[in-house]
């Protein structure tokens, strides 16, 4: 049995999900006590009991613990099997993250699978569905994986009421990643998007990238979207393209921000990537891990910030499986992460 404290490095849900992935991948009993103890709200919440529930499901395993508020878990999983599965968080927590969840471990098995999540799509502290749509998918696909992904409804924080689809075929190789340079800037791509609102918010969050951005960069098709929702929403998602690398960010409105302040935040976090030697966001660094963990061969890239997930999620891989994870650099600076799987 593989034993881990939730509360290690930044004690939020990813050691959960990171910890439910990498047991499904190797086998091996979890057991994970003081679940989410760094937060105000310790334990499992409705996002992450779907998270183990998706889990315990496509790993055909057992399970101890997996009740709400519950802070000690023990999960056993045995073969996992392809099908045809739905999970409904029923809150506003993020669909994203339980894609992810069971993401690496449906590729690995023997026939494709389809999901449909529901709940929140567009949320605070996870991926939107875009930034998978744009951002992460593009990445898991240069990897070797196979998969698709589309948006039913868009949900956001508060009210939720989202759904995605997804399909996962197998992959049989999963390849390292090594980029030593981003390269030159080639273009900026995106989207400005609102939900049961004015189209003239979408247009103001637009009309404010070109208004800060148009005189340094190129930009291209900063798209406006009206998405379908059950409730209101905005997000301003700004996608740069570079000669070996891409870098994305965005920024969600609410009541109370004004647009300006929604385009303003993803802008300000892009310049900030520009002032590093980053070669992709410091999300997707984070959410590289995994995947490059499981690669044929050794990944090496520069992340623009050195985070507490980074370092959490690099202490849980190796709690699992040999590999050599070195992650040069202090936290909040730009660092080199090498990943090197003892195959």
């Amino acid at each position: 049995m593989i034993k881990i404290d939730g509360s290690q490095g930044e004690g939020g849900g990813q050691v959960l999900r990171s910890a439910l992935t990498l047991s499904l991948m190797t086998g091996e009993r979890l057991k994970i006590f003081n679940i989410r103890a760094n937060r105000s709200n310790p334990g499992l919440r409705h996002q992450h009991l779907c998270a183990v529930k998706a889990a315990h499901t496509i790993g055909n395993g057992e399970i101890v613990g997996g009740i709400l508020g519950s802070t000690c878990l023990e999960f056993k999983p045995r073969t996992i099997k392809p099908g045809r599965y739905r999970f409904n968080i029923g809150t506003a927590g993020a669909t994203a993250l339980v894609l992810q969840t069971i993401f690496l471990p449906l590729s690995q098995a023997a026939a494709a699978s389809s999901l449909k999540i529901t709940g929140g799509t567009h949320v605070p502290w996870s991926p939107s569905y875009h930034y998978l749509e744009m951002q992460w998918l593009p990445f898991m696909e240069h990897l070797g994986f196979d998969a698709q992904i589309s948006l039913d409804l868009a949900g956001f924080y508060p009210r939720g009421g989202g759904q995605i689809q997804g399909r996962i075929n197998p992959a049989e190789v999963i390849k390292p990643l090594n980029i030593e340079k981003r390269g030159s800037l080639i273009q900026i791509r995106g989207i400005s998007a609102v939900a049961n609102l004015d189209r003239r918010i979408a247009e103001r969050q637009r009309s404010q990238v070109i208004r800060r951005l148009s005189d340094k960069y190129r930009l291209n098709d900063i798209r406006i979207k009206q998405l379908p929702s059950k409730f209101k929403g905005t997000i301003m998602l700004l996608l740069a393209e570079f000669d070996k690398s891409q870098c994305c960010y965005f920024s969600l409105g609410k009541p109370g921000k004004p647009a300006e302040r929604v385009a303003d935040d993803t802008i300000n976090a892009f310049e900030s990537f520009m002032t590093t030697s980053g070669v992709v966001d410091e999300y997707l660094a984070d959410q590289l891990l995994l995947p490059l963990a499981f690669a044929s061969g050794t990944s090496s890239f520069n992340s623009p910030k050195i985070t507490d997930h980074l370092i959490t999620n690099a202490e849980v891989i190796k709690k699992f499986i040999d590999v050599k994870i070195n992650i040069s650099g202090k936290i909040g600076q730009p660092g080199l992460v090498t990943i090197q799987p003892q195959l």
